[in-house]
């Protein structure tokens, strides 16, 4: 455990993982509230400026903490991760650079045209302000995940032997990867549905409490069927991610299921909950579907589906039988990532955005009449914001350890691509320090974030003319 390539491979991990929590809500609240805005630009009704203004705050407070932790991340690629950036930088940093260089400039012009637009510009042309913020996260996001796609499925380069590192050749198979394709609107929908959640226990603290009645029953609705729509975007953009996974992958989708051998038809099923053997090699009690893993693997309910077994041998034998193999072949010559790992993070991906989905479908229901509701479904409410979330981090982390012993699939092993001249003792150092400093910054993010949701919405001012005066706007934010 105290070695320099877990320890790098630990605080990468929770370096990311912790910047993550922040760009969900950025990408998917940046884009309710254009809608939101839009809303209040064609129906005038103050109830839904109420609402911008709301999570509008909300939104900035979690934009800037995304934006301090993201810089650190580009930092590890040469303190930890220095071979793995000197032998495929000029892959992975061509995505890395569009994105400082078109999306971030687009999202940093923006915002401050929304912040400081209200009382400047016409209503139209303010509004076309935060939907430039907003395509700017979504542009941010795809290529970043076409960077990391890269790492799942490499192409567009070629190997210079001579130079002894993988080159750029073909940047528009690098962008319109197809692990990237559908990564990009799985992580949309996500996000969605984590923007949506935070809205819907934002409105159900008020409503607890007979605040802001009107405004807030409208704010819950949206973030209902919001969460909901997300939802099934996730599914089905998920299910083609996962026959894409397949084909790219097959190891991550045995290791998914945690199917040692090679199955078909009616026994490539899906286990719903497993007990095994310490080894976890042999099961000992399941309940499973029939069919369904290999619906999920290929899209068909009589398809195939190689077996951690059979995959081992093959890899072993296509990786490890060169003399030229040092930067394919683990030093164990395992090719199977953590099973239980990868089979628990694939089924709480999967069960923490059902559970969200079915509250949001329940609150539909119950509240499709304006009649007075007990405590406790409003803290049902409040509870399930994280969901989504914690959804989206343990995919990642099915994601990034299901890809293992690689870092680039089939081209390098994580082991070859820590930096050779940091010792462990360093690397320790460093993510203890990275751990209480983020820690300290979760504890002012949430503070933030929950005093700006129980601030509750902004009087809204008007002149003698019935505009509204958005003077004020700009010194709250």
């Amino acid at each position: 455990m105290l070695d320099a390539v877990t320890l790098a491979r630990w605080q990468f991990g929770l370096t990311t993982l912790y910047h993550f929590i922040f760009v969900p809500l950025t990408i998917g609240l940046s884009f309710l509230i254009a809608i939101m805005q839009t809303i209040w630009v064609r129906t005038g009704k103050d109830k839904w400026l109420q609402m911008v203004r709301l999570f509008g705050k909300i939104f900035l407070v979690n934009f800037a903490m995304g934006v301090v932790t993201g810089i650190v991340q580009e930092f590890q690629f040469g303190m930890n991760w220095s071979n793995y950036s000197r032998f495929n930088g000029d892959i992975f940093g061509a995505p890395l650079a569009m994105e400082g260089l078109i999306a971030f400039f687009l999202e940093a012009t923006f915002i401050g045209v929304w912040i400081f637009g209200w009382d400047k510009l016409p209503k139209k042309i303010h509004l076309i302000s935060i939907w430039c913020l907003s395509m700017g996260t979504w542009f941010s996001a795809y290529f970043i995940l076409a960077a990391n796609a890269f790492m799942q499925n490499p192409v567009g380069f070629t190997i210079n032997e001579e130079r002894g590192r993988a080159e750029l050749d073909n940047f528009i198979d690098v962008v319109l990867n197809p692990v990237a394709l559908l990564q990009f609107p799985h992580t949309v929908f996500a996000s969605i549905m984590f923007a949506a959640t935070v809205i819907v226990a934002t409105a159900a603290w008020h409503l607890k409490r007979n605040q802001h009645t009107e405004m807030m029953r409208s704010s819950l609705k949206f973030g209902l069927w919001a969460n909901i729509i997300g939802f099934l975007g996730v599914g089905f953009s998920g299910h083609e991610l996962g026959i894409v996974m397949t084909e790219t992958q097959p190891m991550k989708m045995a290791a998914a299921e945690a199917i040692y051998e090679s199955a078909s038809g009616a026994d490539a099923s899906f286990s719903i909950f497993s007990l095994g053997t310490p080894d976890g090699m042999h099961e000992v009690f399941s309940l499973r579907i029939p069919y369904l893993l290999s619906f999920l693997a290929n899209g068909t309910f009589d398809g195939s589906v190689e077996g951690i077994n059979d995959l081992q041998t093959e890899f072993a034998a296509h990786y490890c039988g060169s003399p030229d193999s040092l930067l394919t072949c683990p030093a164990d010559g395992q090719f199977t990532p953590i099973i239980w790992v990868t089979y628990w993070a694939f089924r709480w991906m999967i069960g923490l955005g059902l559970f969200a989905a079915m509250v949001s479908a329940v609150g539909l229901w119950i509240t499709r009449k304006d009649r007075k509701l007990p405590n406790w479904v409003w803290n049902v409410a409040i509870w399930t914001a994280p969901m989504p979330m914690l959804a989206s981090l343990v995919g990642w982390v099915f994601t990034e350890m299901g890809r293992q012993p690689w870092i680039v699939f089939g081209v390098m092993t994580t082991e070859q691509g820590v930096s050779p001249g940091v010792p462990a003792w360093a690397v320790l150092v460093s993510l203890i320090a990275f751990t209480v400093v983020y820690g300290a910054l979760a504890v002012v993010e949430f503070k933030l974030l929950v005093k700006a949701a129980q601030a509750g919405p902004e009087e809204i001012n008007k002149n003698d003319d019935g505009e509204v005066e958005h003077s004020s706007f700009a010194t709250v934010y």
